[in-house]
């Protein structure tokens, strides 16, 4: 399949190209595809998201290759909004679930204790922080990230007895009540009517868009001071926090890394404080960053980690991993109905022995460099991009107006009417990518952790191809 994909996508400026393989009964043809997405249109909920703007209706994958209903080809740079650590169908992943299948294991459990769930449990503390791993329990959630961190944050706030929370500006936890509480988009925590009273926001520090107006060392410098200050101050109006909540990258909010300083002092100051510090590594978890967990950019261990997407092999599954110190639950205090998923827990067990063991974590990492070298290139030649960021297979370019003036740190307006544009002229020719950040305009970058060096020129032919027509035609 994989040298299907590669000559079917030979040469820069081509459209998706259809493949070989004859289209079986249970695939609809080009007809059937546009009939599937009128239902979708016509039944689904006005909140869908990725279908209004990748008209795509995939019949078969394989790594990071999806095979459209009308016979096109994509190279998926989603992977499900980072799911799909070993890409679509990976063998481990596929064998482990059924080997489960084909055992007459129960698939549903609860929380009860079975050897696959052990497994998992032995396997992911096996990888994670070993400070925090030496003394470590861990919660089973419903299956999604949200529901994770609403643990983590109820977990907090039980240990403490306090019920503020410090978050940060540009932040994205989830679509739940406590989640969106935490959460940056202020228009989606306004339309769902989600109080944040009790969430102290501060800006998040980074250089294209230094929220202080300094970048480099003096905003992270800024950033951390102001966080000792508020905390130190009796007048500040800080509702005491039960938690300070950070992602180690900011993925939804465009690609932004935390400093490793600043993440180092974040760590020094909430133990200083006794402020549990909740890492949410949903997204950047499990050698997604250039390391296992993004939180082993800056050398530290959170008291609280917050799991799911890739731990699950592709299936839903989401854990909070936590200090021993701060387990003061009483029973059902937290549950779930599908916490027990052990087609999940089978398919993470692999998919996290599969990761540790072919170090893809370092080839995340030197993939990463690759794209991001090239990336940096194409923004040289192509002005409609101000900024190129990210860590390992998690990237982002922000999408500008090119003949706008700069701001006193040279970062041109965003321009999310450009960026559509650019999604969409890579959609065309067989890339699938989604935007992000504050203004929509950054196009994110998620492949597989298995991606090829064949598959990561491609990307970067296509995005440069997609750039230079943009480029002639820089219209909003």
């Amino acid at each position: 399949m994989r040298k299907v994909l590669f000559e079917a996508h030979r040469g820069g400026g081509s459209i998706a190209s259809r493949h070989q393989a004859p289209v079986g009964p249970e695939e609809p043809d080009e007809s059937g595809k546009t009939a599937i997405l009128a239902r979708q249109a016509k039944r689904e909920s006005a909140a869908r998201t990725y279908a209004r703007h990748l008209p795509i209706v995939p019949v078969r994958a394989e790594g990071m290759t999806v095979y459209g209903a009308d016979g096109r080809v994509y190279l998926d740079c989603l992977a499900g909004a980072g799911t799909l650590a070993l890409g679509h169908n990976h063998p481990v992943a596929i064998g482990a679930i059924r080997r489960v299948l084909d055992s007459g294991a129960p698939l549903h459990v609860l929380d009860l204790a079975t050897p696959i769930k052990d497994e998992f449990t032995e396997t992911l503390l096996g990888v994670l922080p070993r400070e925090l791993a030496a003394d470590a329990r861990i919660q089973f959630c419903g299956p999604s990230g949200a529901d994770a961190v609403e643990a983590a944050l109820k977990l907090a706030r039980t240990a403490t007895g306090e019920t503020g929370l410090i978050a940060f500006t540009g932040a994205y936890h989830g679509m739940t009540a406590a989640t969106l509480a935490a959460s940056g988009d202020t228009s989606v925590r306004i339309a769902a009517r989600v109080s944040d009273a009790g969430v102290t926001r501060l800006p998040f520090p980074q250089d294209y868009r230094c929220p202080y107006g300094v970048g480099g060392e003096g905003g992270v410098r800024i950033a951390t001071e102001r966080l000792r200050r508020l905390l130190a101050d009796p007048g500040s109006g800080l509702t005491p926090p039960a938690a300070l909540l950070v992602e180690p990258v900011q993925g939804e909010g465009g690609v932004i890394p935390a400093p490793d300083d600043w993440l180092r002092a974040v760590r020094e100051i909430t133990r200083a404080h006794r402020i549990p510090l909740i890492a949410d590594e949903v997204q950047t978890g499990l050698g997604r960053t250039g390391e296992l967990w993004g939180v082993d950019h800056a050398g530290i261990a959170p008291d609280v980690m917050v799991l799911s997407k890739a731990i699950g092999g592709g299936l839903p599954l989401a854990v909070i991993v936590y200090r021993s110190s701060l387990d003061r639950w009483t029973e059902g205090a937290h549950a779930g109905t599908f916490r027990g998923h052990q087609l999940a827990m089978a398919a993470g067990t692999t998919t996290i022995k599969y990761v540790r063991e072919h170090d893809l974590a370092a080839r995340a990492r030197k993939v990463g460099e690759r794209l991001e070298r090239a990336l940096r290139e194409a923004a040289r030649q192509y002005p409609v991009v101000g900024d190129v960021r990210g860590r390992g297979l998690m990237l982002g370019l922000e999408v500008v107006y090119p003949d706008a003036a700069p701001d006193p740190l040279g970062a041109r307006p965003a321009a999310p009417g450009l960026a559509r544009r650019l999604r969409a002229a890579a959609f065309e020719r067989g890339l699938l990518v989604e935007l992000g950040g504050h203004h929509g305009a950054v196009l994110r970058l998620l492949p597989p952790l298995t991606i090829t060096d064949a598959e990561a020129d491609r990307v970067i032919g296509i995005l440069t191809d997609a750039l230079a027509q943009l480029s002639r035609d820089p219209r909003p």
